[in-house]
């Protein structure tokens, strides 16, 4: 054979030979991705530190007032001053109110303003906050206000009213609770609910930094730091907050409802399902013997 021919034998062996390795199933490695099937593409195989996806809002059940918490209740600003009262009428609500004040001219010199012997009629405005708001429809003083367990919140008007009819400087804004009197055996239930209550509002910021930009975090931290010496001014002067902690319960309750609502959550979670009770195990048969 000639050196030619031999030289066109070896190069068509090493065609056949790469031909064959091409058609082959490549080898794969145990723990490597998956070869792909011809005609499909392979996604890029995720990365180690890839950020999972965002979690959806969150927040621990509260407790959402409702009217029935405040019906026929007399209430009290700070709990010892005025006195309101939320009653059923014909048209729906109504609140029958008297107030203490000062005199505009010296503001020493107290005074009282009576809003009358029937209730006066209060107008539904929704859940903006996520508790029940109402105006009280009395053109001496329009008062707006957010139902609270057990207490109500004055939100507006931002400043006293004059009434100049009985020459009264009234201001009804704050927190509207019973006496403390009434309530002293519930001090260990309002320190319950105002934990949490507390542990709902540091839920509810710290979802709703997640969800911002930086520009908006820098805002919720500042609305996040003055809450609490915005819930110290509201809360000064309510009667024996020191030792019942009434007022704070309410306020912190009122602000974790508003984080849900700005969250866009539910302004009043279901509750959770109660568990079926086990039916009681059948007793065992009886196994008589039969007497000889």
């Amino acid at each position: 054979m000639s050196r030619s021919t031999r030289i066109a034998l070896s190069l068509a062996a090493i065609s056949a030979a790469m031909t064959a390795l091409a058609q082959a199933q490549p080898l794969q490695l145990p723990g490597a991705q998956p070869f792909n099937a011809p005609g499909t593409q392979q996604g890029a195989p995720s990365q180690p530190g890839t950020p999972a996806a965002p979690r959806p809002p969150s927040m621990p059940a509260i407790k959402i007032p409702t009217e029935e918490g405040i019906l026929g209740r007399p209430l009290h600003r700070n709990g010892h001053h005025g006195e309101a009262t939320f009653t059923k009428i014909a048209s729906g609500f109504g609140m029958k109110l008297d107030l203490d004040g000062f005199q505009p001219v010296n503001l020493v010199e107290p005074c009282s303003v009576s809003f009358g012997d029937a209730p006066v009629p209060v107008t539904a405005l929704g859940r903006p906050a996520g508790v029940p708001r109402y105006r009280l429809e009395a053109p001496i003083c329009p008062i707006v206000f957010d139902v609270l367990d057990g207490a109500v919140l004055v939100v507006e008007p931002s400043e006293p009213c004059v009434v100049e009819a009985a020459q009264c400087r009234i201001d009804p804004r704050g927190l509207w609770g019973p006496d403390a009197r009434t309530i002293a055996a519930q001090a260990k239930e309002i320190e319950r609910a105002r934990g949490a209550a507390e542990r709902a509002v540091r839920e509810g910021y710290r979802t709703l930094t997640a969800k911002s930009d930086a520009v908006e975090q820098r805002s919720i931290a500042r609305e996040q730091a003055g809450f609490s010496s915005e819930r110290e001014t509201i809360c000064r002067d309510f009667q024996r907050e020191g030792q019942m902690g009434f007022c704070a319960a309410r306020i912190t309750e009122a602000r974790a409802a508003a984080l849900r609502v700005r969250l866009g959550l539910s302004a009043d979670p279901k509750p959770a399902a109660k568990p079926k009770p086990r039916p009681a195990p059948k007793p065992a048969p009886l196994s008589l013997t039969p007497t000889q």
